[in-house]
């Protein structure tokens, strides 16, 4: 099978293989796209915790993303962890260089264990100037509140923050309602013209490492190949409930979800 679409990647590595560049080259892969990466840190984790982060210098990062892009040219691109306000100006000095339009953030700032991963001033920076620059953020309710400074137990609530996030300068927003205390999903789409709650079956499972690095990845990839914003959404947030039906249990901790099971979504994809 030849790849469908490039995608480029932008994010920290993971050593366990379960979230950021890794679950990232595996979600494109398997959804039929060629990745590319970026790596803005290395890290060294398991699935009972982080133990270190060494950050990459905003320069590598930067010639990652412009040297690669020069040669082969990314259809769209996904931006993970982003640790620093040095880390994201050199991005998106990079951004502006290489011209790519179809651009989905999931702004990383915590990990699964609660280790925070982004500093305060980082937080603002992509509040402030990154956020107008790409096309779709994808916040979990702990970033969605860290960025809006609210605190959601509801999906008013989750709606509320999509609105703040679309006010400030948010062209798309997909809050993930993954941390709602409820026994279906419910992650909402809003822009200033709509409000659309993709609802789901909530798989109870505590091995969902790397879910919204995975979510943000298979959006990439259906937009890389030419789907709209709202099937795009569709087709991710399946994929990823498939990946934790799935129950792959690896590890101590919180382990990896599954990201073997596109064979059957790659039928509808087409």
């Amino acid at each position: 099978m030849l790849p469908k679409s490039k995608v480029l990647i932008i994010a920290g590595s993971d050593s366990s293989g379960g979230a950021g560049i890794q679950a990232d080259i595996k979600t494109a892969t398997s959804l039929g796209c060629y990745a590319m990466t970026a790596i803005t840190a290395v890290t060294a984790q398991n699935t009972t915790g982080l133990k270190s982060i060494i950050p990459i210098k905003p320069s590598e990062i930067m010639n990652q993303i412009i040297f690669t892009s020069k040669d082969i040219k990314p259809d769209a691109i996904k931006i993970g962890m982003l640790h620093s306000k040095q880390v994201i100006s050199a991005v998106m000095k990079s951004l502006k260089k290489i011209r790519t339009k179809k651009i989905v953030l999931d702004p990383v700032m915590v990990a699964k264990g609660g280790t925070k991963l982004i500093n305060n001033q980082a937080i603002n920076d992509i509040k402030i100037k990154l956020i107008k620059k790409i096309l779709l953020i994808t916040p979990n309710i702990p970033e969605a509140e860290l960025l809006t400074n609210t605190r959601i137990n509801s999906i008013a609530d989750m709606i509320k923050a999509g609105k703040i996030l679309i006010n400030i300068g948010a062209k798309n927003v997909l809050i993930k309602g993954g941390h709602l205390n409820s026994n279906n999903m419910n992650d909402i789409l809003l822009n200033k013209k709509i409000v659309k709650i993709f609802k789901s079956k909530k798989y109870r499972s505590k091995n969902t490492h790397g879910t919204g690095c995975t979510l943000s990845t298979a959006i990439t990839a259906n937009l890389s190949c030419g789907k709209d914003l709202i099937k795009s959404c569709e087709l991710g947030i399946k994929y990823v409930n498939e990946a934790i039906k799935s129950n792959l249990n690896l590890g101590k901790g919180n382990g990896p979800i599954n990201h073997l099971n596109s064979i059957i979504l790659n039928k509808k994809f087409k």
